[in-house]
This record gives structure tokens, C-alpha cells and sequence, in this order.
């Protein structure tokens, strides 16, 4: 059920982005922690920044919240000297060094695609980028930091509360924020109220069942969300910047509070950008709303691709205790998954024992190897590269990024894997293909010669060509095409004399080492 109201929801907030009054398109930072010619893109409404400790997520976080001049602020509220301050006392020899610094921003904004740069070399100052007489953008934005009472200044407000001479006074929560609240969390409150003095302010609950306590006595994923509920349900047209989104939450409540930011940036025209180490957060937001940082070993950052499941998975400590293959497309996992079909009731295995991922192009191999084996996941991997990268320099470069002798197997044959099968569709197994794939030998007989004869003469790369007669095929068979290079590996697999076999044994072995 929530996977629909989430699909739903990405559906309406993108067709929403292009009407949003205000958006924030890109970050772009440069000599800030380490971090060098850095740009961040949004795409969806609602984004999600994950990546490892020091990836720079917080950095792209704080940089967001100095785009906008914001109603209300004070002059050192939403500025770079503030969110990224220098430790330079004036005595002593230690402090933080001052390299030339920039960030930069694109948005759409009501006048229109705008830009401006905040630099430093010995003050922070703004430039418009040539345009005269231009000012800041104007927009509430909204900084948060959900891990549980860690600024020094928000304990001594919430403490003080308790030393008061004067009642102080209060403003109860509004319907909608409560019920915010309520959508996440096991109470049922008869009234949330804010009491407040001065700069201190403190929440204070009553439950329907007569329990009332203020947010000391609150365990931190209640304090977090009621405190979020006050802050953010009553915003409007908003730049939403939250640090650490799931601290202090069950997994669960990190679902229903992603469902529920995303349904307030639907009704109230708001932009969200959330950090986080939570894999669960990831998967609330679709692919191209999910940035991921990464620091590499030189110390450079970069965006790099949204990774699929699998990789994910591994990346955030999730890949389970199955074997975890990784392949380069949809034609090279059903291959992969026809072996399986073979080998796993052979041996009395699950389905579920391998996982397989594919979408990251070859070329990445390495650079995921990096990953696994920075965050311990290497030993439960294994790669397979299309039959046409034997020859190449990838299985070395993957070992090289491991630092062991991890398994590299190749796809049958010397070229790409629907070269591959179209070449068993087209020969002499073409009866039991026939039966396989539900269509008469004479009908699957006359297809492929169709196709054979329409491409023969095509002046486009013999792989492009293997690729549109493969999806051809499967379009008339009303199948995908790793639907049909999956029947057709599952096949080969029983036949001793192909040359799916090699693969097919190094699979086996991989499968018994896993096990024992």
C-alpha cells in the first residue's frame, strides 16, 4: 500500500516542479572542507544527499541554506561566514587556513532562471554574474538538524524553560501540525502546545489516555517529530533543509516521515533536501531525487550515478548474507539468471541465496570494488563482464581496486550477450526454443528469418543491430529481452556441448564456496 502513495506521489511532485514559483536546480562549491569544483543538481522536489562519513553531505546541506535572502533573518542568518566559520583566535599560532573560496547557485525563481555566486578571499562577498542591479532571492528556508539535543544553545533553551519567574505563554500546536505528528507516531495527543519566553521555548504534550510531560521526558524520535511537525507543516513555498533526517527513528517512522514531507512539498509549493546514511530514506524518493557523494581516496568529492539496489544495498551495509552478483544490463541478468534456473534446485538452493545487479556499465566495476571493499562488502561479490570485454584491461583494474582475487567470469562467447543469443535462436535448438518461449517452431522460424533479412543490409554496428532484432523478437513474443535470453541460457546450461559452460561451472563453484 505505501509503495503506491509513494509512486503516486513522485508522479504529481514532478509534473508539480514546473510549476513551483521558486526552485533550487544546483550547488556547485569550491575550496570549502577539502572539497573542489563540487556540483550538485536537483531534479525532484524532494532530495535525498547520502554518501559515507565526510563525503561532504552536510557541506552541500549548509551551502543550500545561503541561496535564498530570507524574511525575517538576521544579517548573519543564512550566510557563509556563519554556517561555515573559521577558527582564528587572536592569540596562538593554530588556525583554520582561508583558501579562495566559492558557491555558486542555479534556480528558477519568479523572474526567471537566475544565478549568483557567494566568494571569499578575505570577506564574503556576492556577485550576480554580470547582471546589474540584481539582488538575492527571496524565500523562507529552513535549517534543521534532527539528531537528538546536541546544540549547546537549544539545551540551555529547553533547560531554562525549567528556572522561569513568569508562567510563560502558550501557543497551542495547529490541527495540521499535529496531525503531522500523529501520522507517525503510537499516540493519540489531546493537545501539543508550545510554551515560550523570550528566545526559549519548550513543547509540552497531553495524550487522550491523561499522561503530559514536556520534551524532556520524550524519547528523541517523538521530540524530532513533534519538533519538525511545529516547524515545517506551516510552511509555504520553503527551501526544507534537514541534516540526518532518521536520527532518532525506527525505520518505519523514517518511511511515514518521508511520505509525509513529500505530501507537504505537494500542498505547499516547499523544495526538501534531506541528508542521510539511511538506506530506507533513499528508496522513499525516486532514482533521480537521490544524490550520492562520495570522497575518494585522493580526497576529492564527486557526484557519482544513483546507484541500483544492489550496489546500494551494499554501500549502506545491506547486502545480506547472499552471493551478490554484478553484471552490465538486462541481457547479461537473464543469461545470469537462466544458469540459475539450472544450478539452484540442483544443489537444493533458494532463490533469494543470489542477488543480481546490473546498469552500472563495466567501466564501473572498479570504482564499485573501491566501495565494497572501503565498507567490508567485497567478499560477498562477484563480477561478470559481457563476453566482448575478455581482451580489455576491466578484470585486472577490478582486482587491482579490490586488493584480492576476487572472481571476474565472463558471458559466453567473444561478443556482446544479444550477439550471443540471437546466434542460438537463429541455430539448430530453435524446436526446444520454440516450446520454451509458447510459440509454434514454424512462427519463431519465420520471425527470426524476418528480422535476419529486414537487418541484413542496416549499416548500423553489428551489436545495435543484435539489440533491435533481440527487442523486436521480444515485442512480437509480448516478453522483455531478458525474459528471452533468460529461456534461452536456461537451455544452453543443459547442454554439455555449449559454451554457456564455462560460466555455468565458475557460477556452481562460486554457489558451493558461498555455502560451505
Amino acid at each position: 500500500m505505501i509503495e503506491r502513495r509513494f509512486a503516486k506521489l513522485w508522479q504529481q511532485l514532478q509534473g508539480k516542479k514546473q510549476h513551483l514559483p521558486h526552485f533550487l536546480t544546483e550547488v556547485s562549491i569550491d575550496g570549502i572542507r577539502g572539497i573542489e569544483d563540487l556540483r550538485v543538481g536537483f531534479d525532484y522536489p524532494v532530495s535525498v544527499i547520502a554518501g559515507g562519513n565526510a563525503s561532504g553531505k552536510s557541506t552541500v546541506l549548509f551551502a543550500a541554506a545561503c541561496a535564498y535572502k530570507v524574511p525575517g533573518a538576521g544579517v548573519r542568518d543564512f550566510v557563509p561566514s556563519t554556517l561555515f566559520p573559521d577558527y582564528r583566535p587572536s592569540v596562538g599560532h593554530r588556525q583554520d587556513g582561508r583558501p579562495r573560496t566559492t558557491i555558486e547557485f542555479q534556480y528558477a525563481t519568479p523572474a526567471g532562471r537566475r544565478a549568483m555566486r557567494w566568494r571569499r578571499s578575505k570577506a564574503w562577498s556576492r556577485s550576480f554574474l554580470g547582471r546589474q542591479g540584481a539582488k538575492q532571492p527571496k524565500r523562507s528556508v529552513y535549517l534543521r538538524t534532527l539528531s537528538n539535543l546536541s546544540n549547546p544553545s537549544e539545551v540551555r533553551s529547553v533547560l531554562g524553560m525549567s528556572h522561569l519567574r513568569v508562567a510563560p505563554a502558550e501557543s497551542p500546536l495547529t490541527a495540521l501540525q499535529v496531525d503531522f505528528a500523529q501520522r507517525m507516531l503510537p499516540f493519540d495527543y489531546a493537545t501539543v502546545v508550545r510554551l515560550s519566553s523570550g528566545t526559549k521555548n519548550l513543547l509540552f504534550a497531553e495524550q487522550a489516555g491523561g499522561a503530559a510531560y514536556s520534551e524532556l521526558h520524550m524519547a528523541a524520535g517523538e521530540r524530532a517529530i513533534l519538533r519538525l511537525a511545529a516547524e515545517v507543516a506551516q510552511l509555504r513555498d520553503a527551501l526544507v533543509l534537514i541534516d540526518e533526517v532518521e536520527a532518532g527513528l525506527h525505520p518505519w517512522v523514517q518511511q511515514l516521515l518521508m511520505l509525509q514531507l513529500q505530501q507537504l512539498a505537494l500542498l505547499n509549493n516547499l523544495q526538501v533536501l534531506v541528508t542521510t546514511h539511511s538506506p530506507v530514506v533513499l528508496e522513499c524518493v525516486p532514482e533521480h531525487g537521490r544524490v550520492f557523494l562520495e570522497r575518494d581516496d585522493s580526497g576529492k568529492v564527486a557526484v557519482v550515478p544513483a546507484y541500483r539496489d544492489l550496489v546500494q544495498d551494499a554501500l549502506y551495509g545491506r547486502s545480506g548474507e547472499g552471493l551478490n552478483v554484478l553484471c552490465e544490463d538486462d541481457a547479461a541478468e537473464g543469461i545470469l539468471q537462466g544458469v540459475l534456473d539450472d544450478l539452484l534446485p540442483r544443489h537444493r538452493m533458494k532463490r533469494e541465496s543470489v542477488r543480481i545487479g546490473r546498469d552500472t556499465g563495466a567501466n564501473e566495476f572498479p570504482a564499485h570494488a573501491t566501495a565494497f571493499r572501503k565498507f567490508g562488502q567485497i567478499e560477498s561479490f562477484l563480477f561478470v563482464l559481457d563476453g566482448d570485454k575478455r581482451d580489455s584491461r576491466i578484470a585486472s583494474e577490478i582486482r587491482s581496486q579490490a586488493q584480492r582475487e576476487v572472481p571476474v567470469y565472463y558471458l559466453p562467447g567473444d561478443r556482446p550477450p544479444e550477439m550471443w543469443v540471437w546466434q542460438r535462436l537463429s541455430g539448430e535448438g530453435q524446436p526446444a526454443l520454440a516450446q520454451a518461449l509458447g510459440i509454434e517452431l514454424g512462427e519463431l522460424r519465420a520471425r527470426v528469418e524476418r528480422l535476419n533479412a529486414v537487418f541484413d543490409s542496416a549499416s548500423d554496428s553489428p551489436q545495435i543491430i543484435a539489440k533491435t532484432k533481440m527487442q523486436s523478437l521480444a515485442d512480437a513474443l509480448e516478453r522483455d529481452v531478458a525474459e528471452v535470453c533468460r529461456v534461452v541460457a536456461r537451455l544452453e546450461t543443459r547442454n554439455d556441448d555449449s559454451d554457456i559452460q564455462p560460466l555455468a561451472r565458475d557460477l556452481e563453484q562460486a554457489l558451493l564456496r558461498w555455502r560451505s
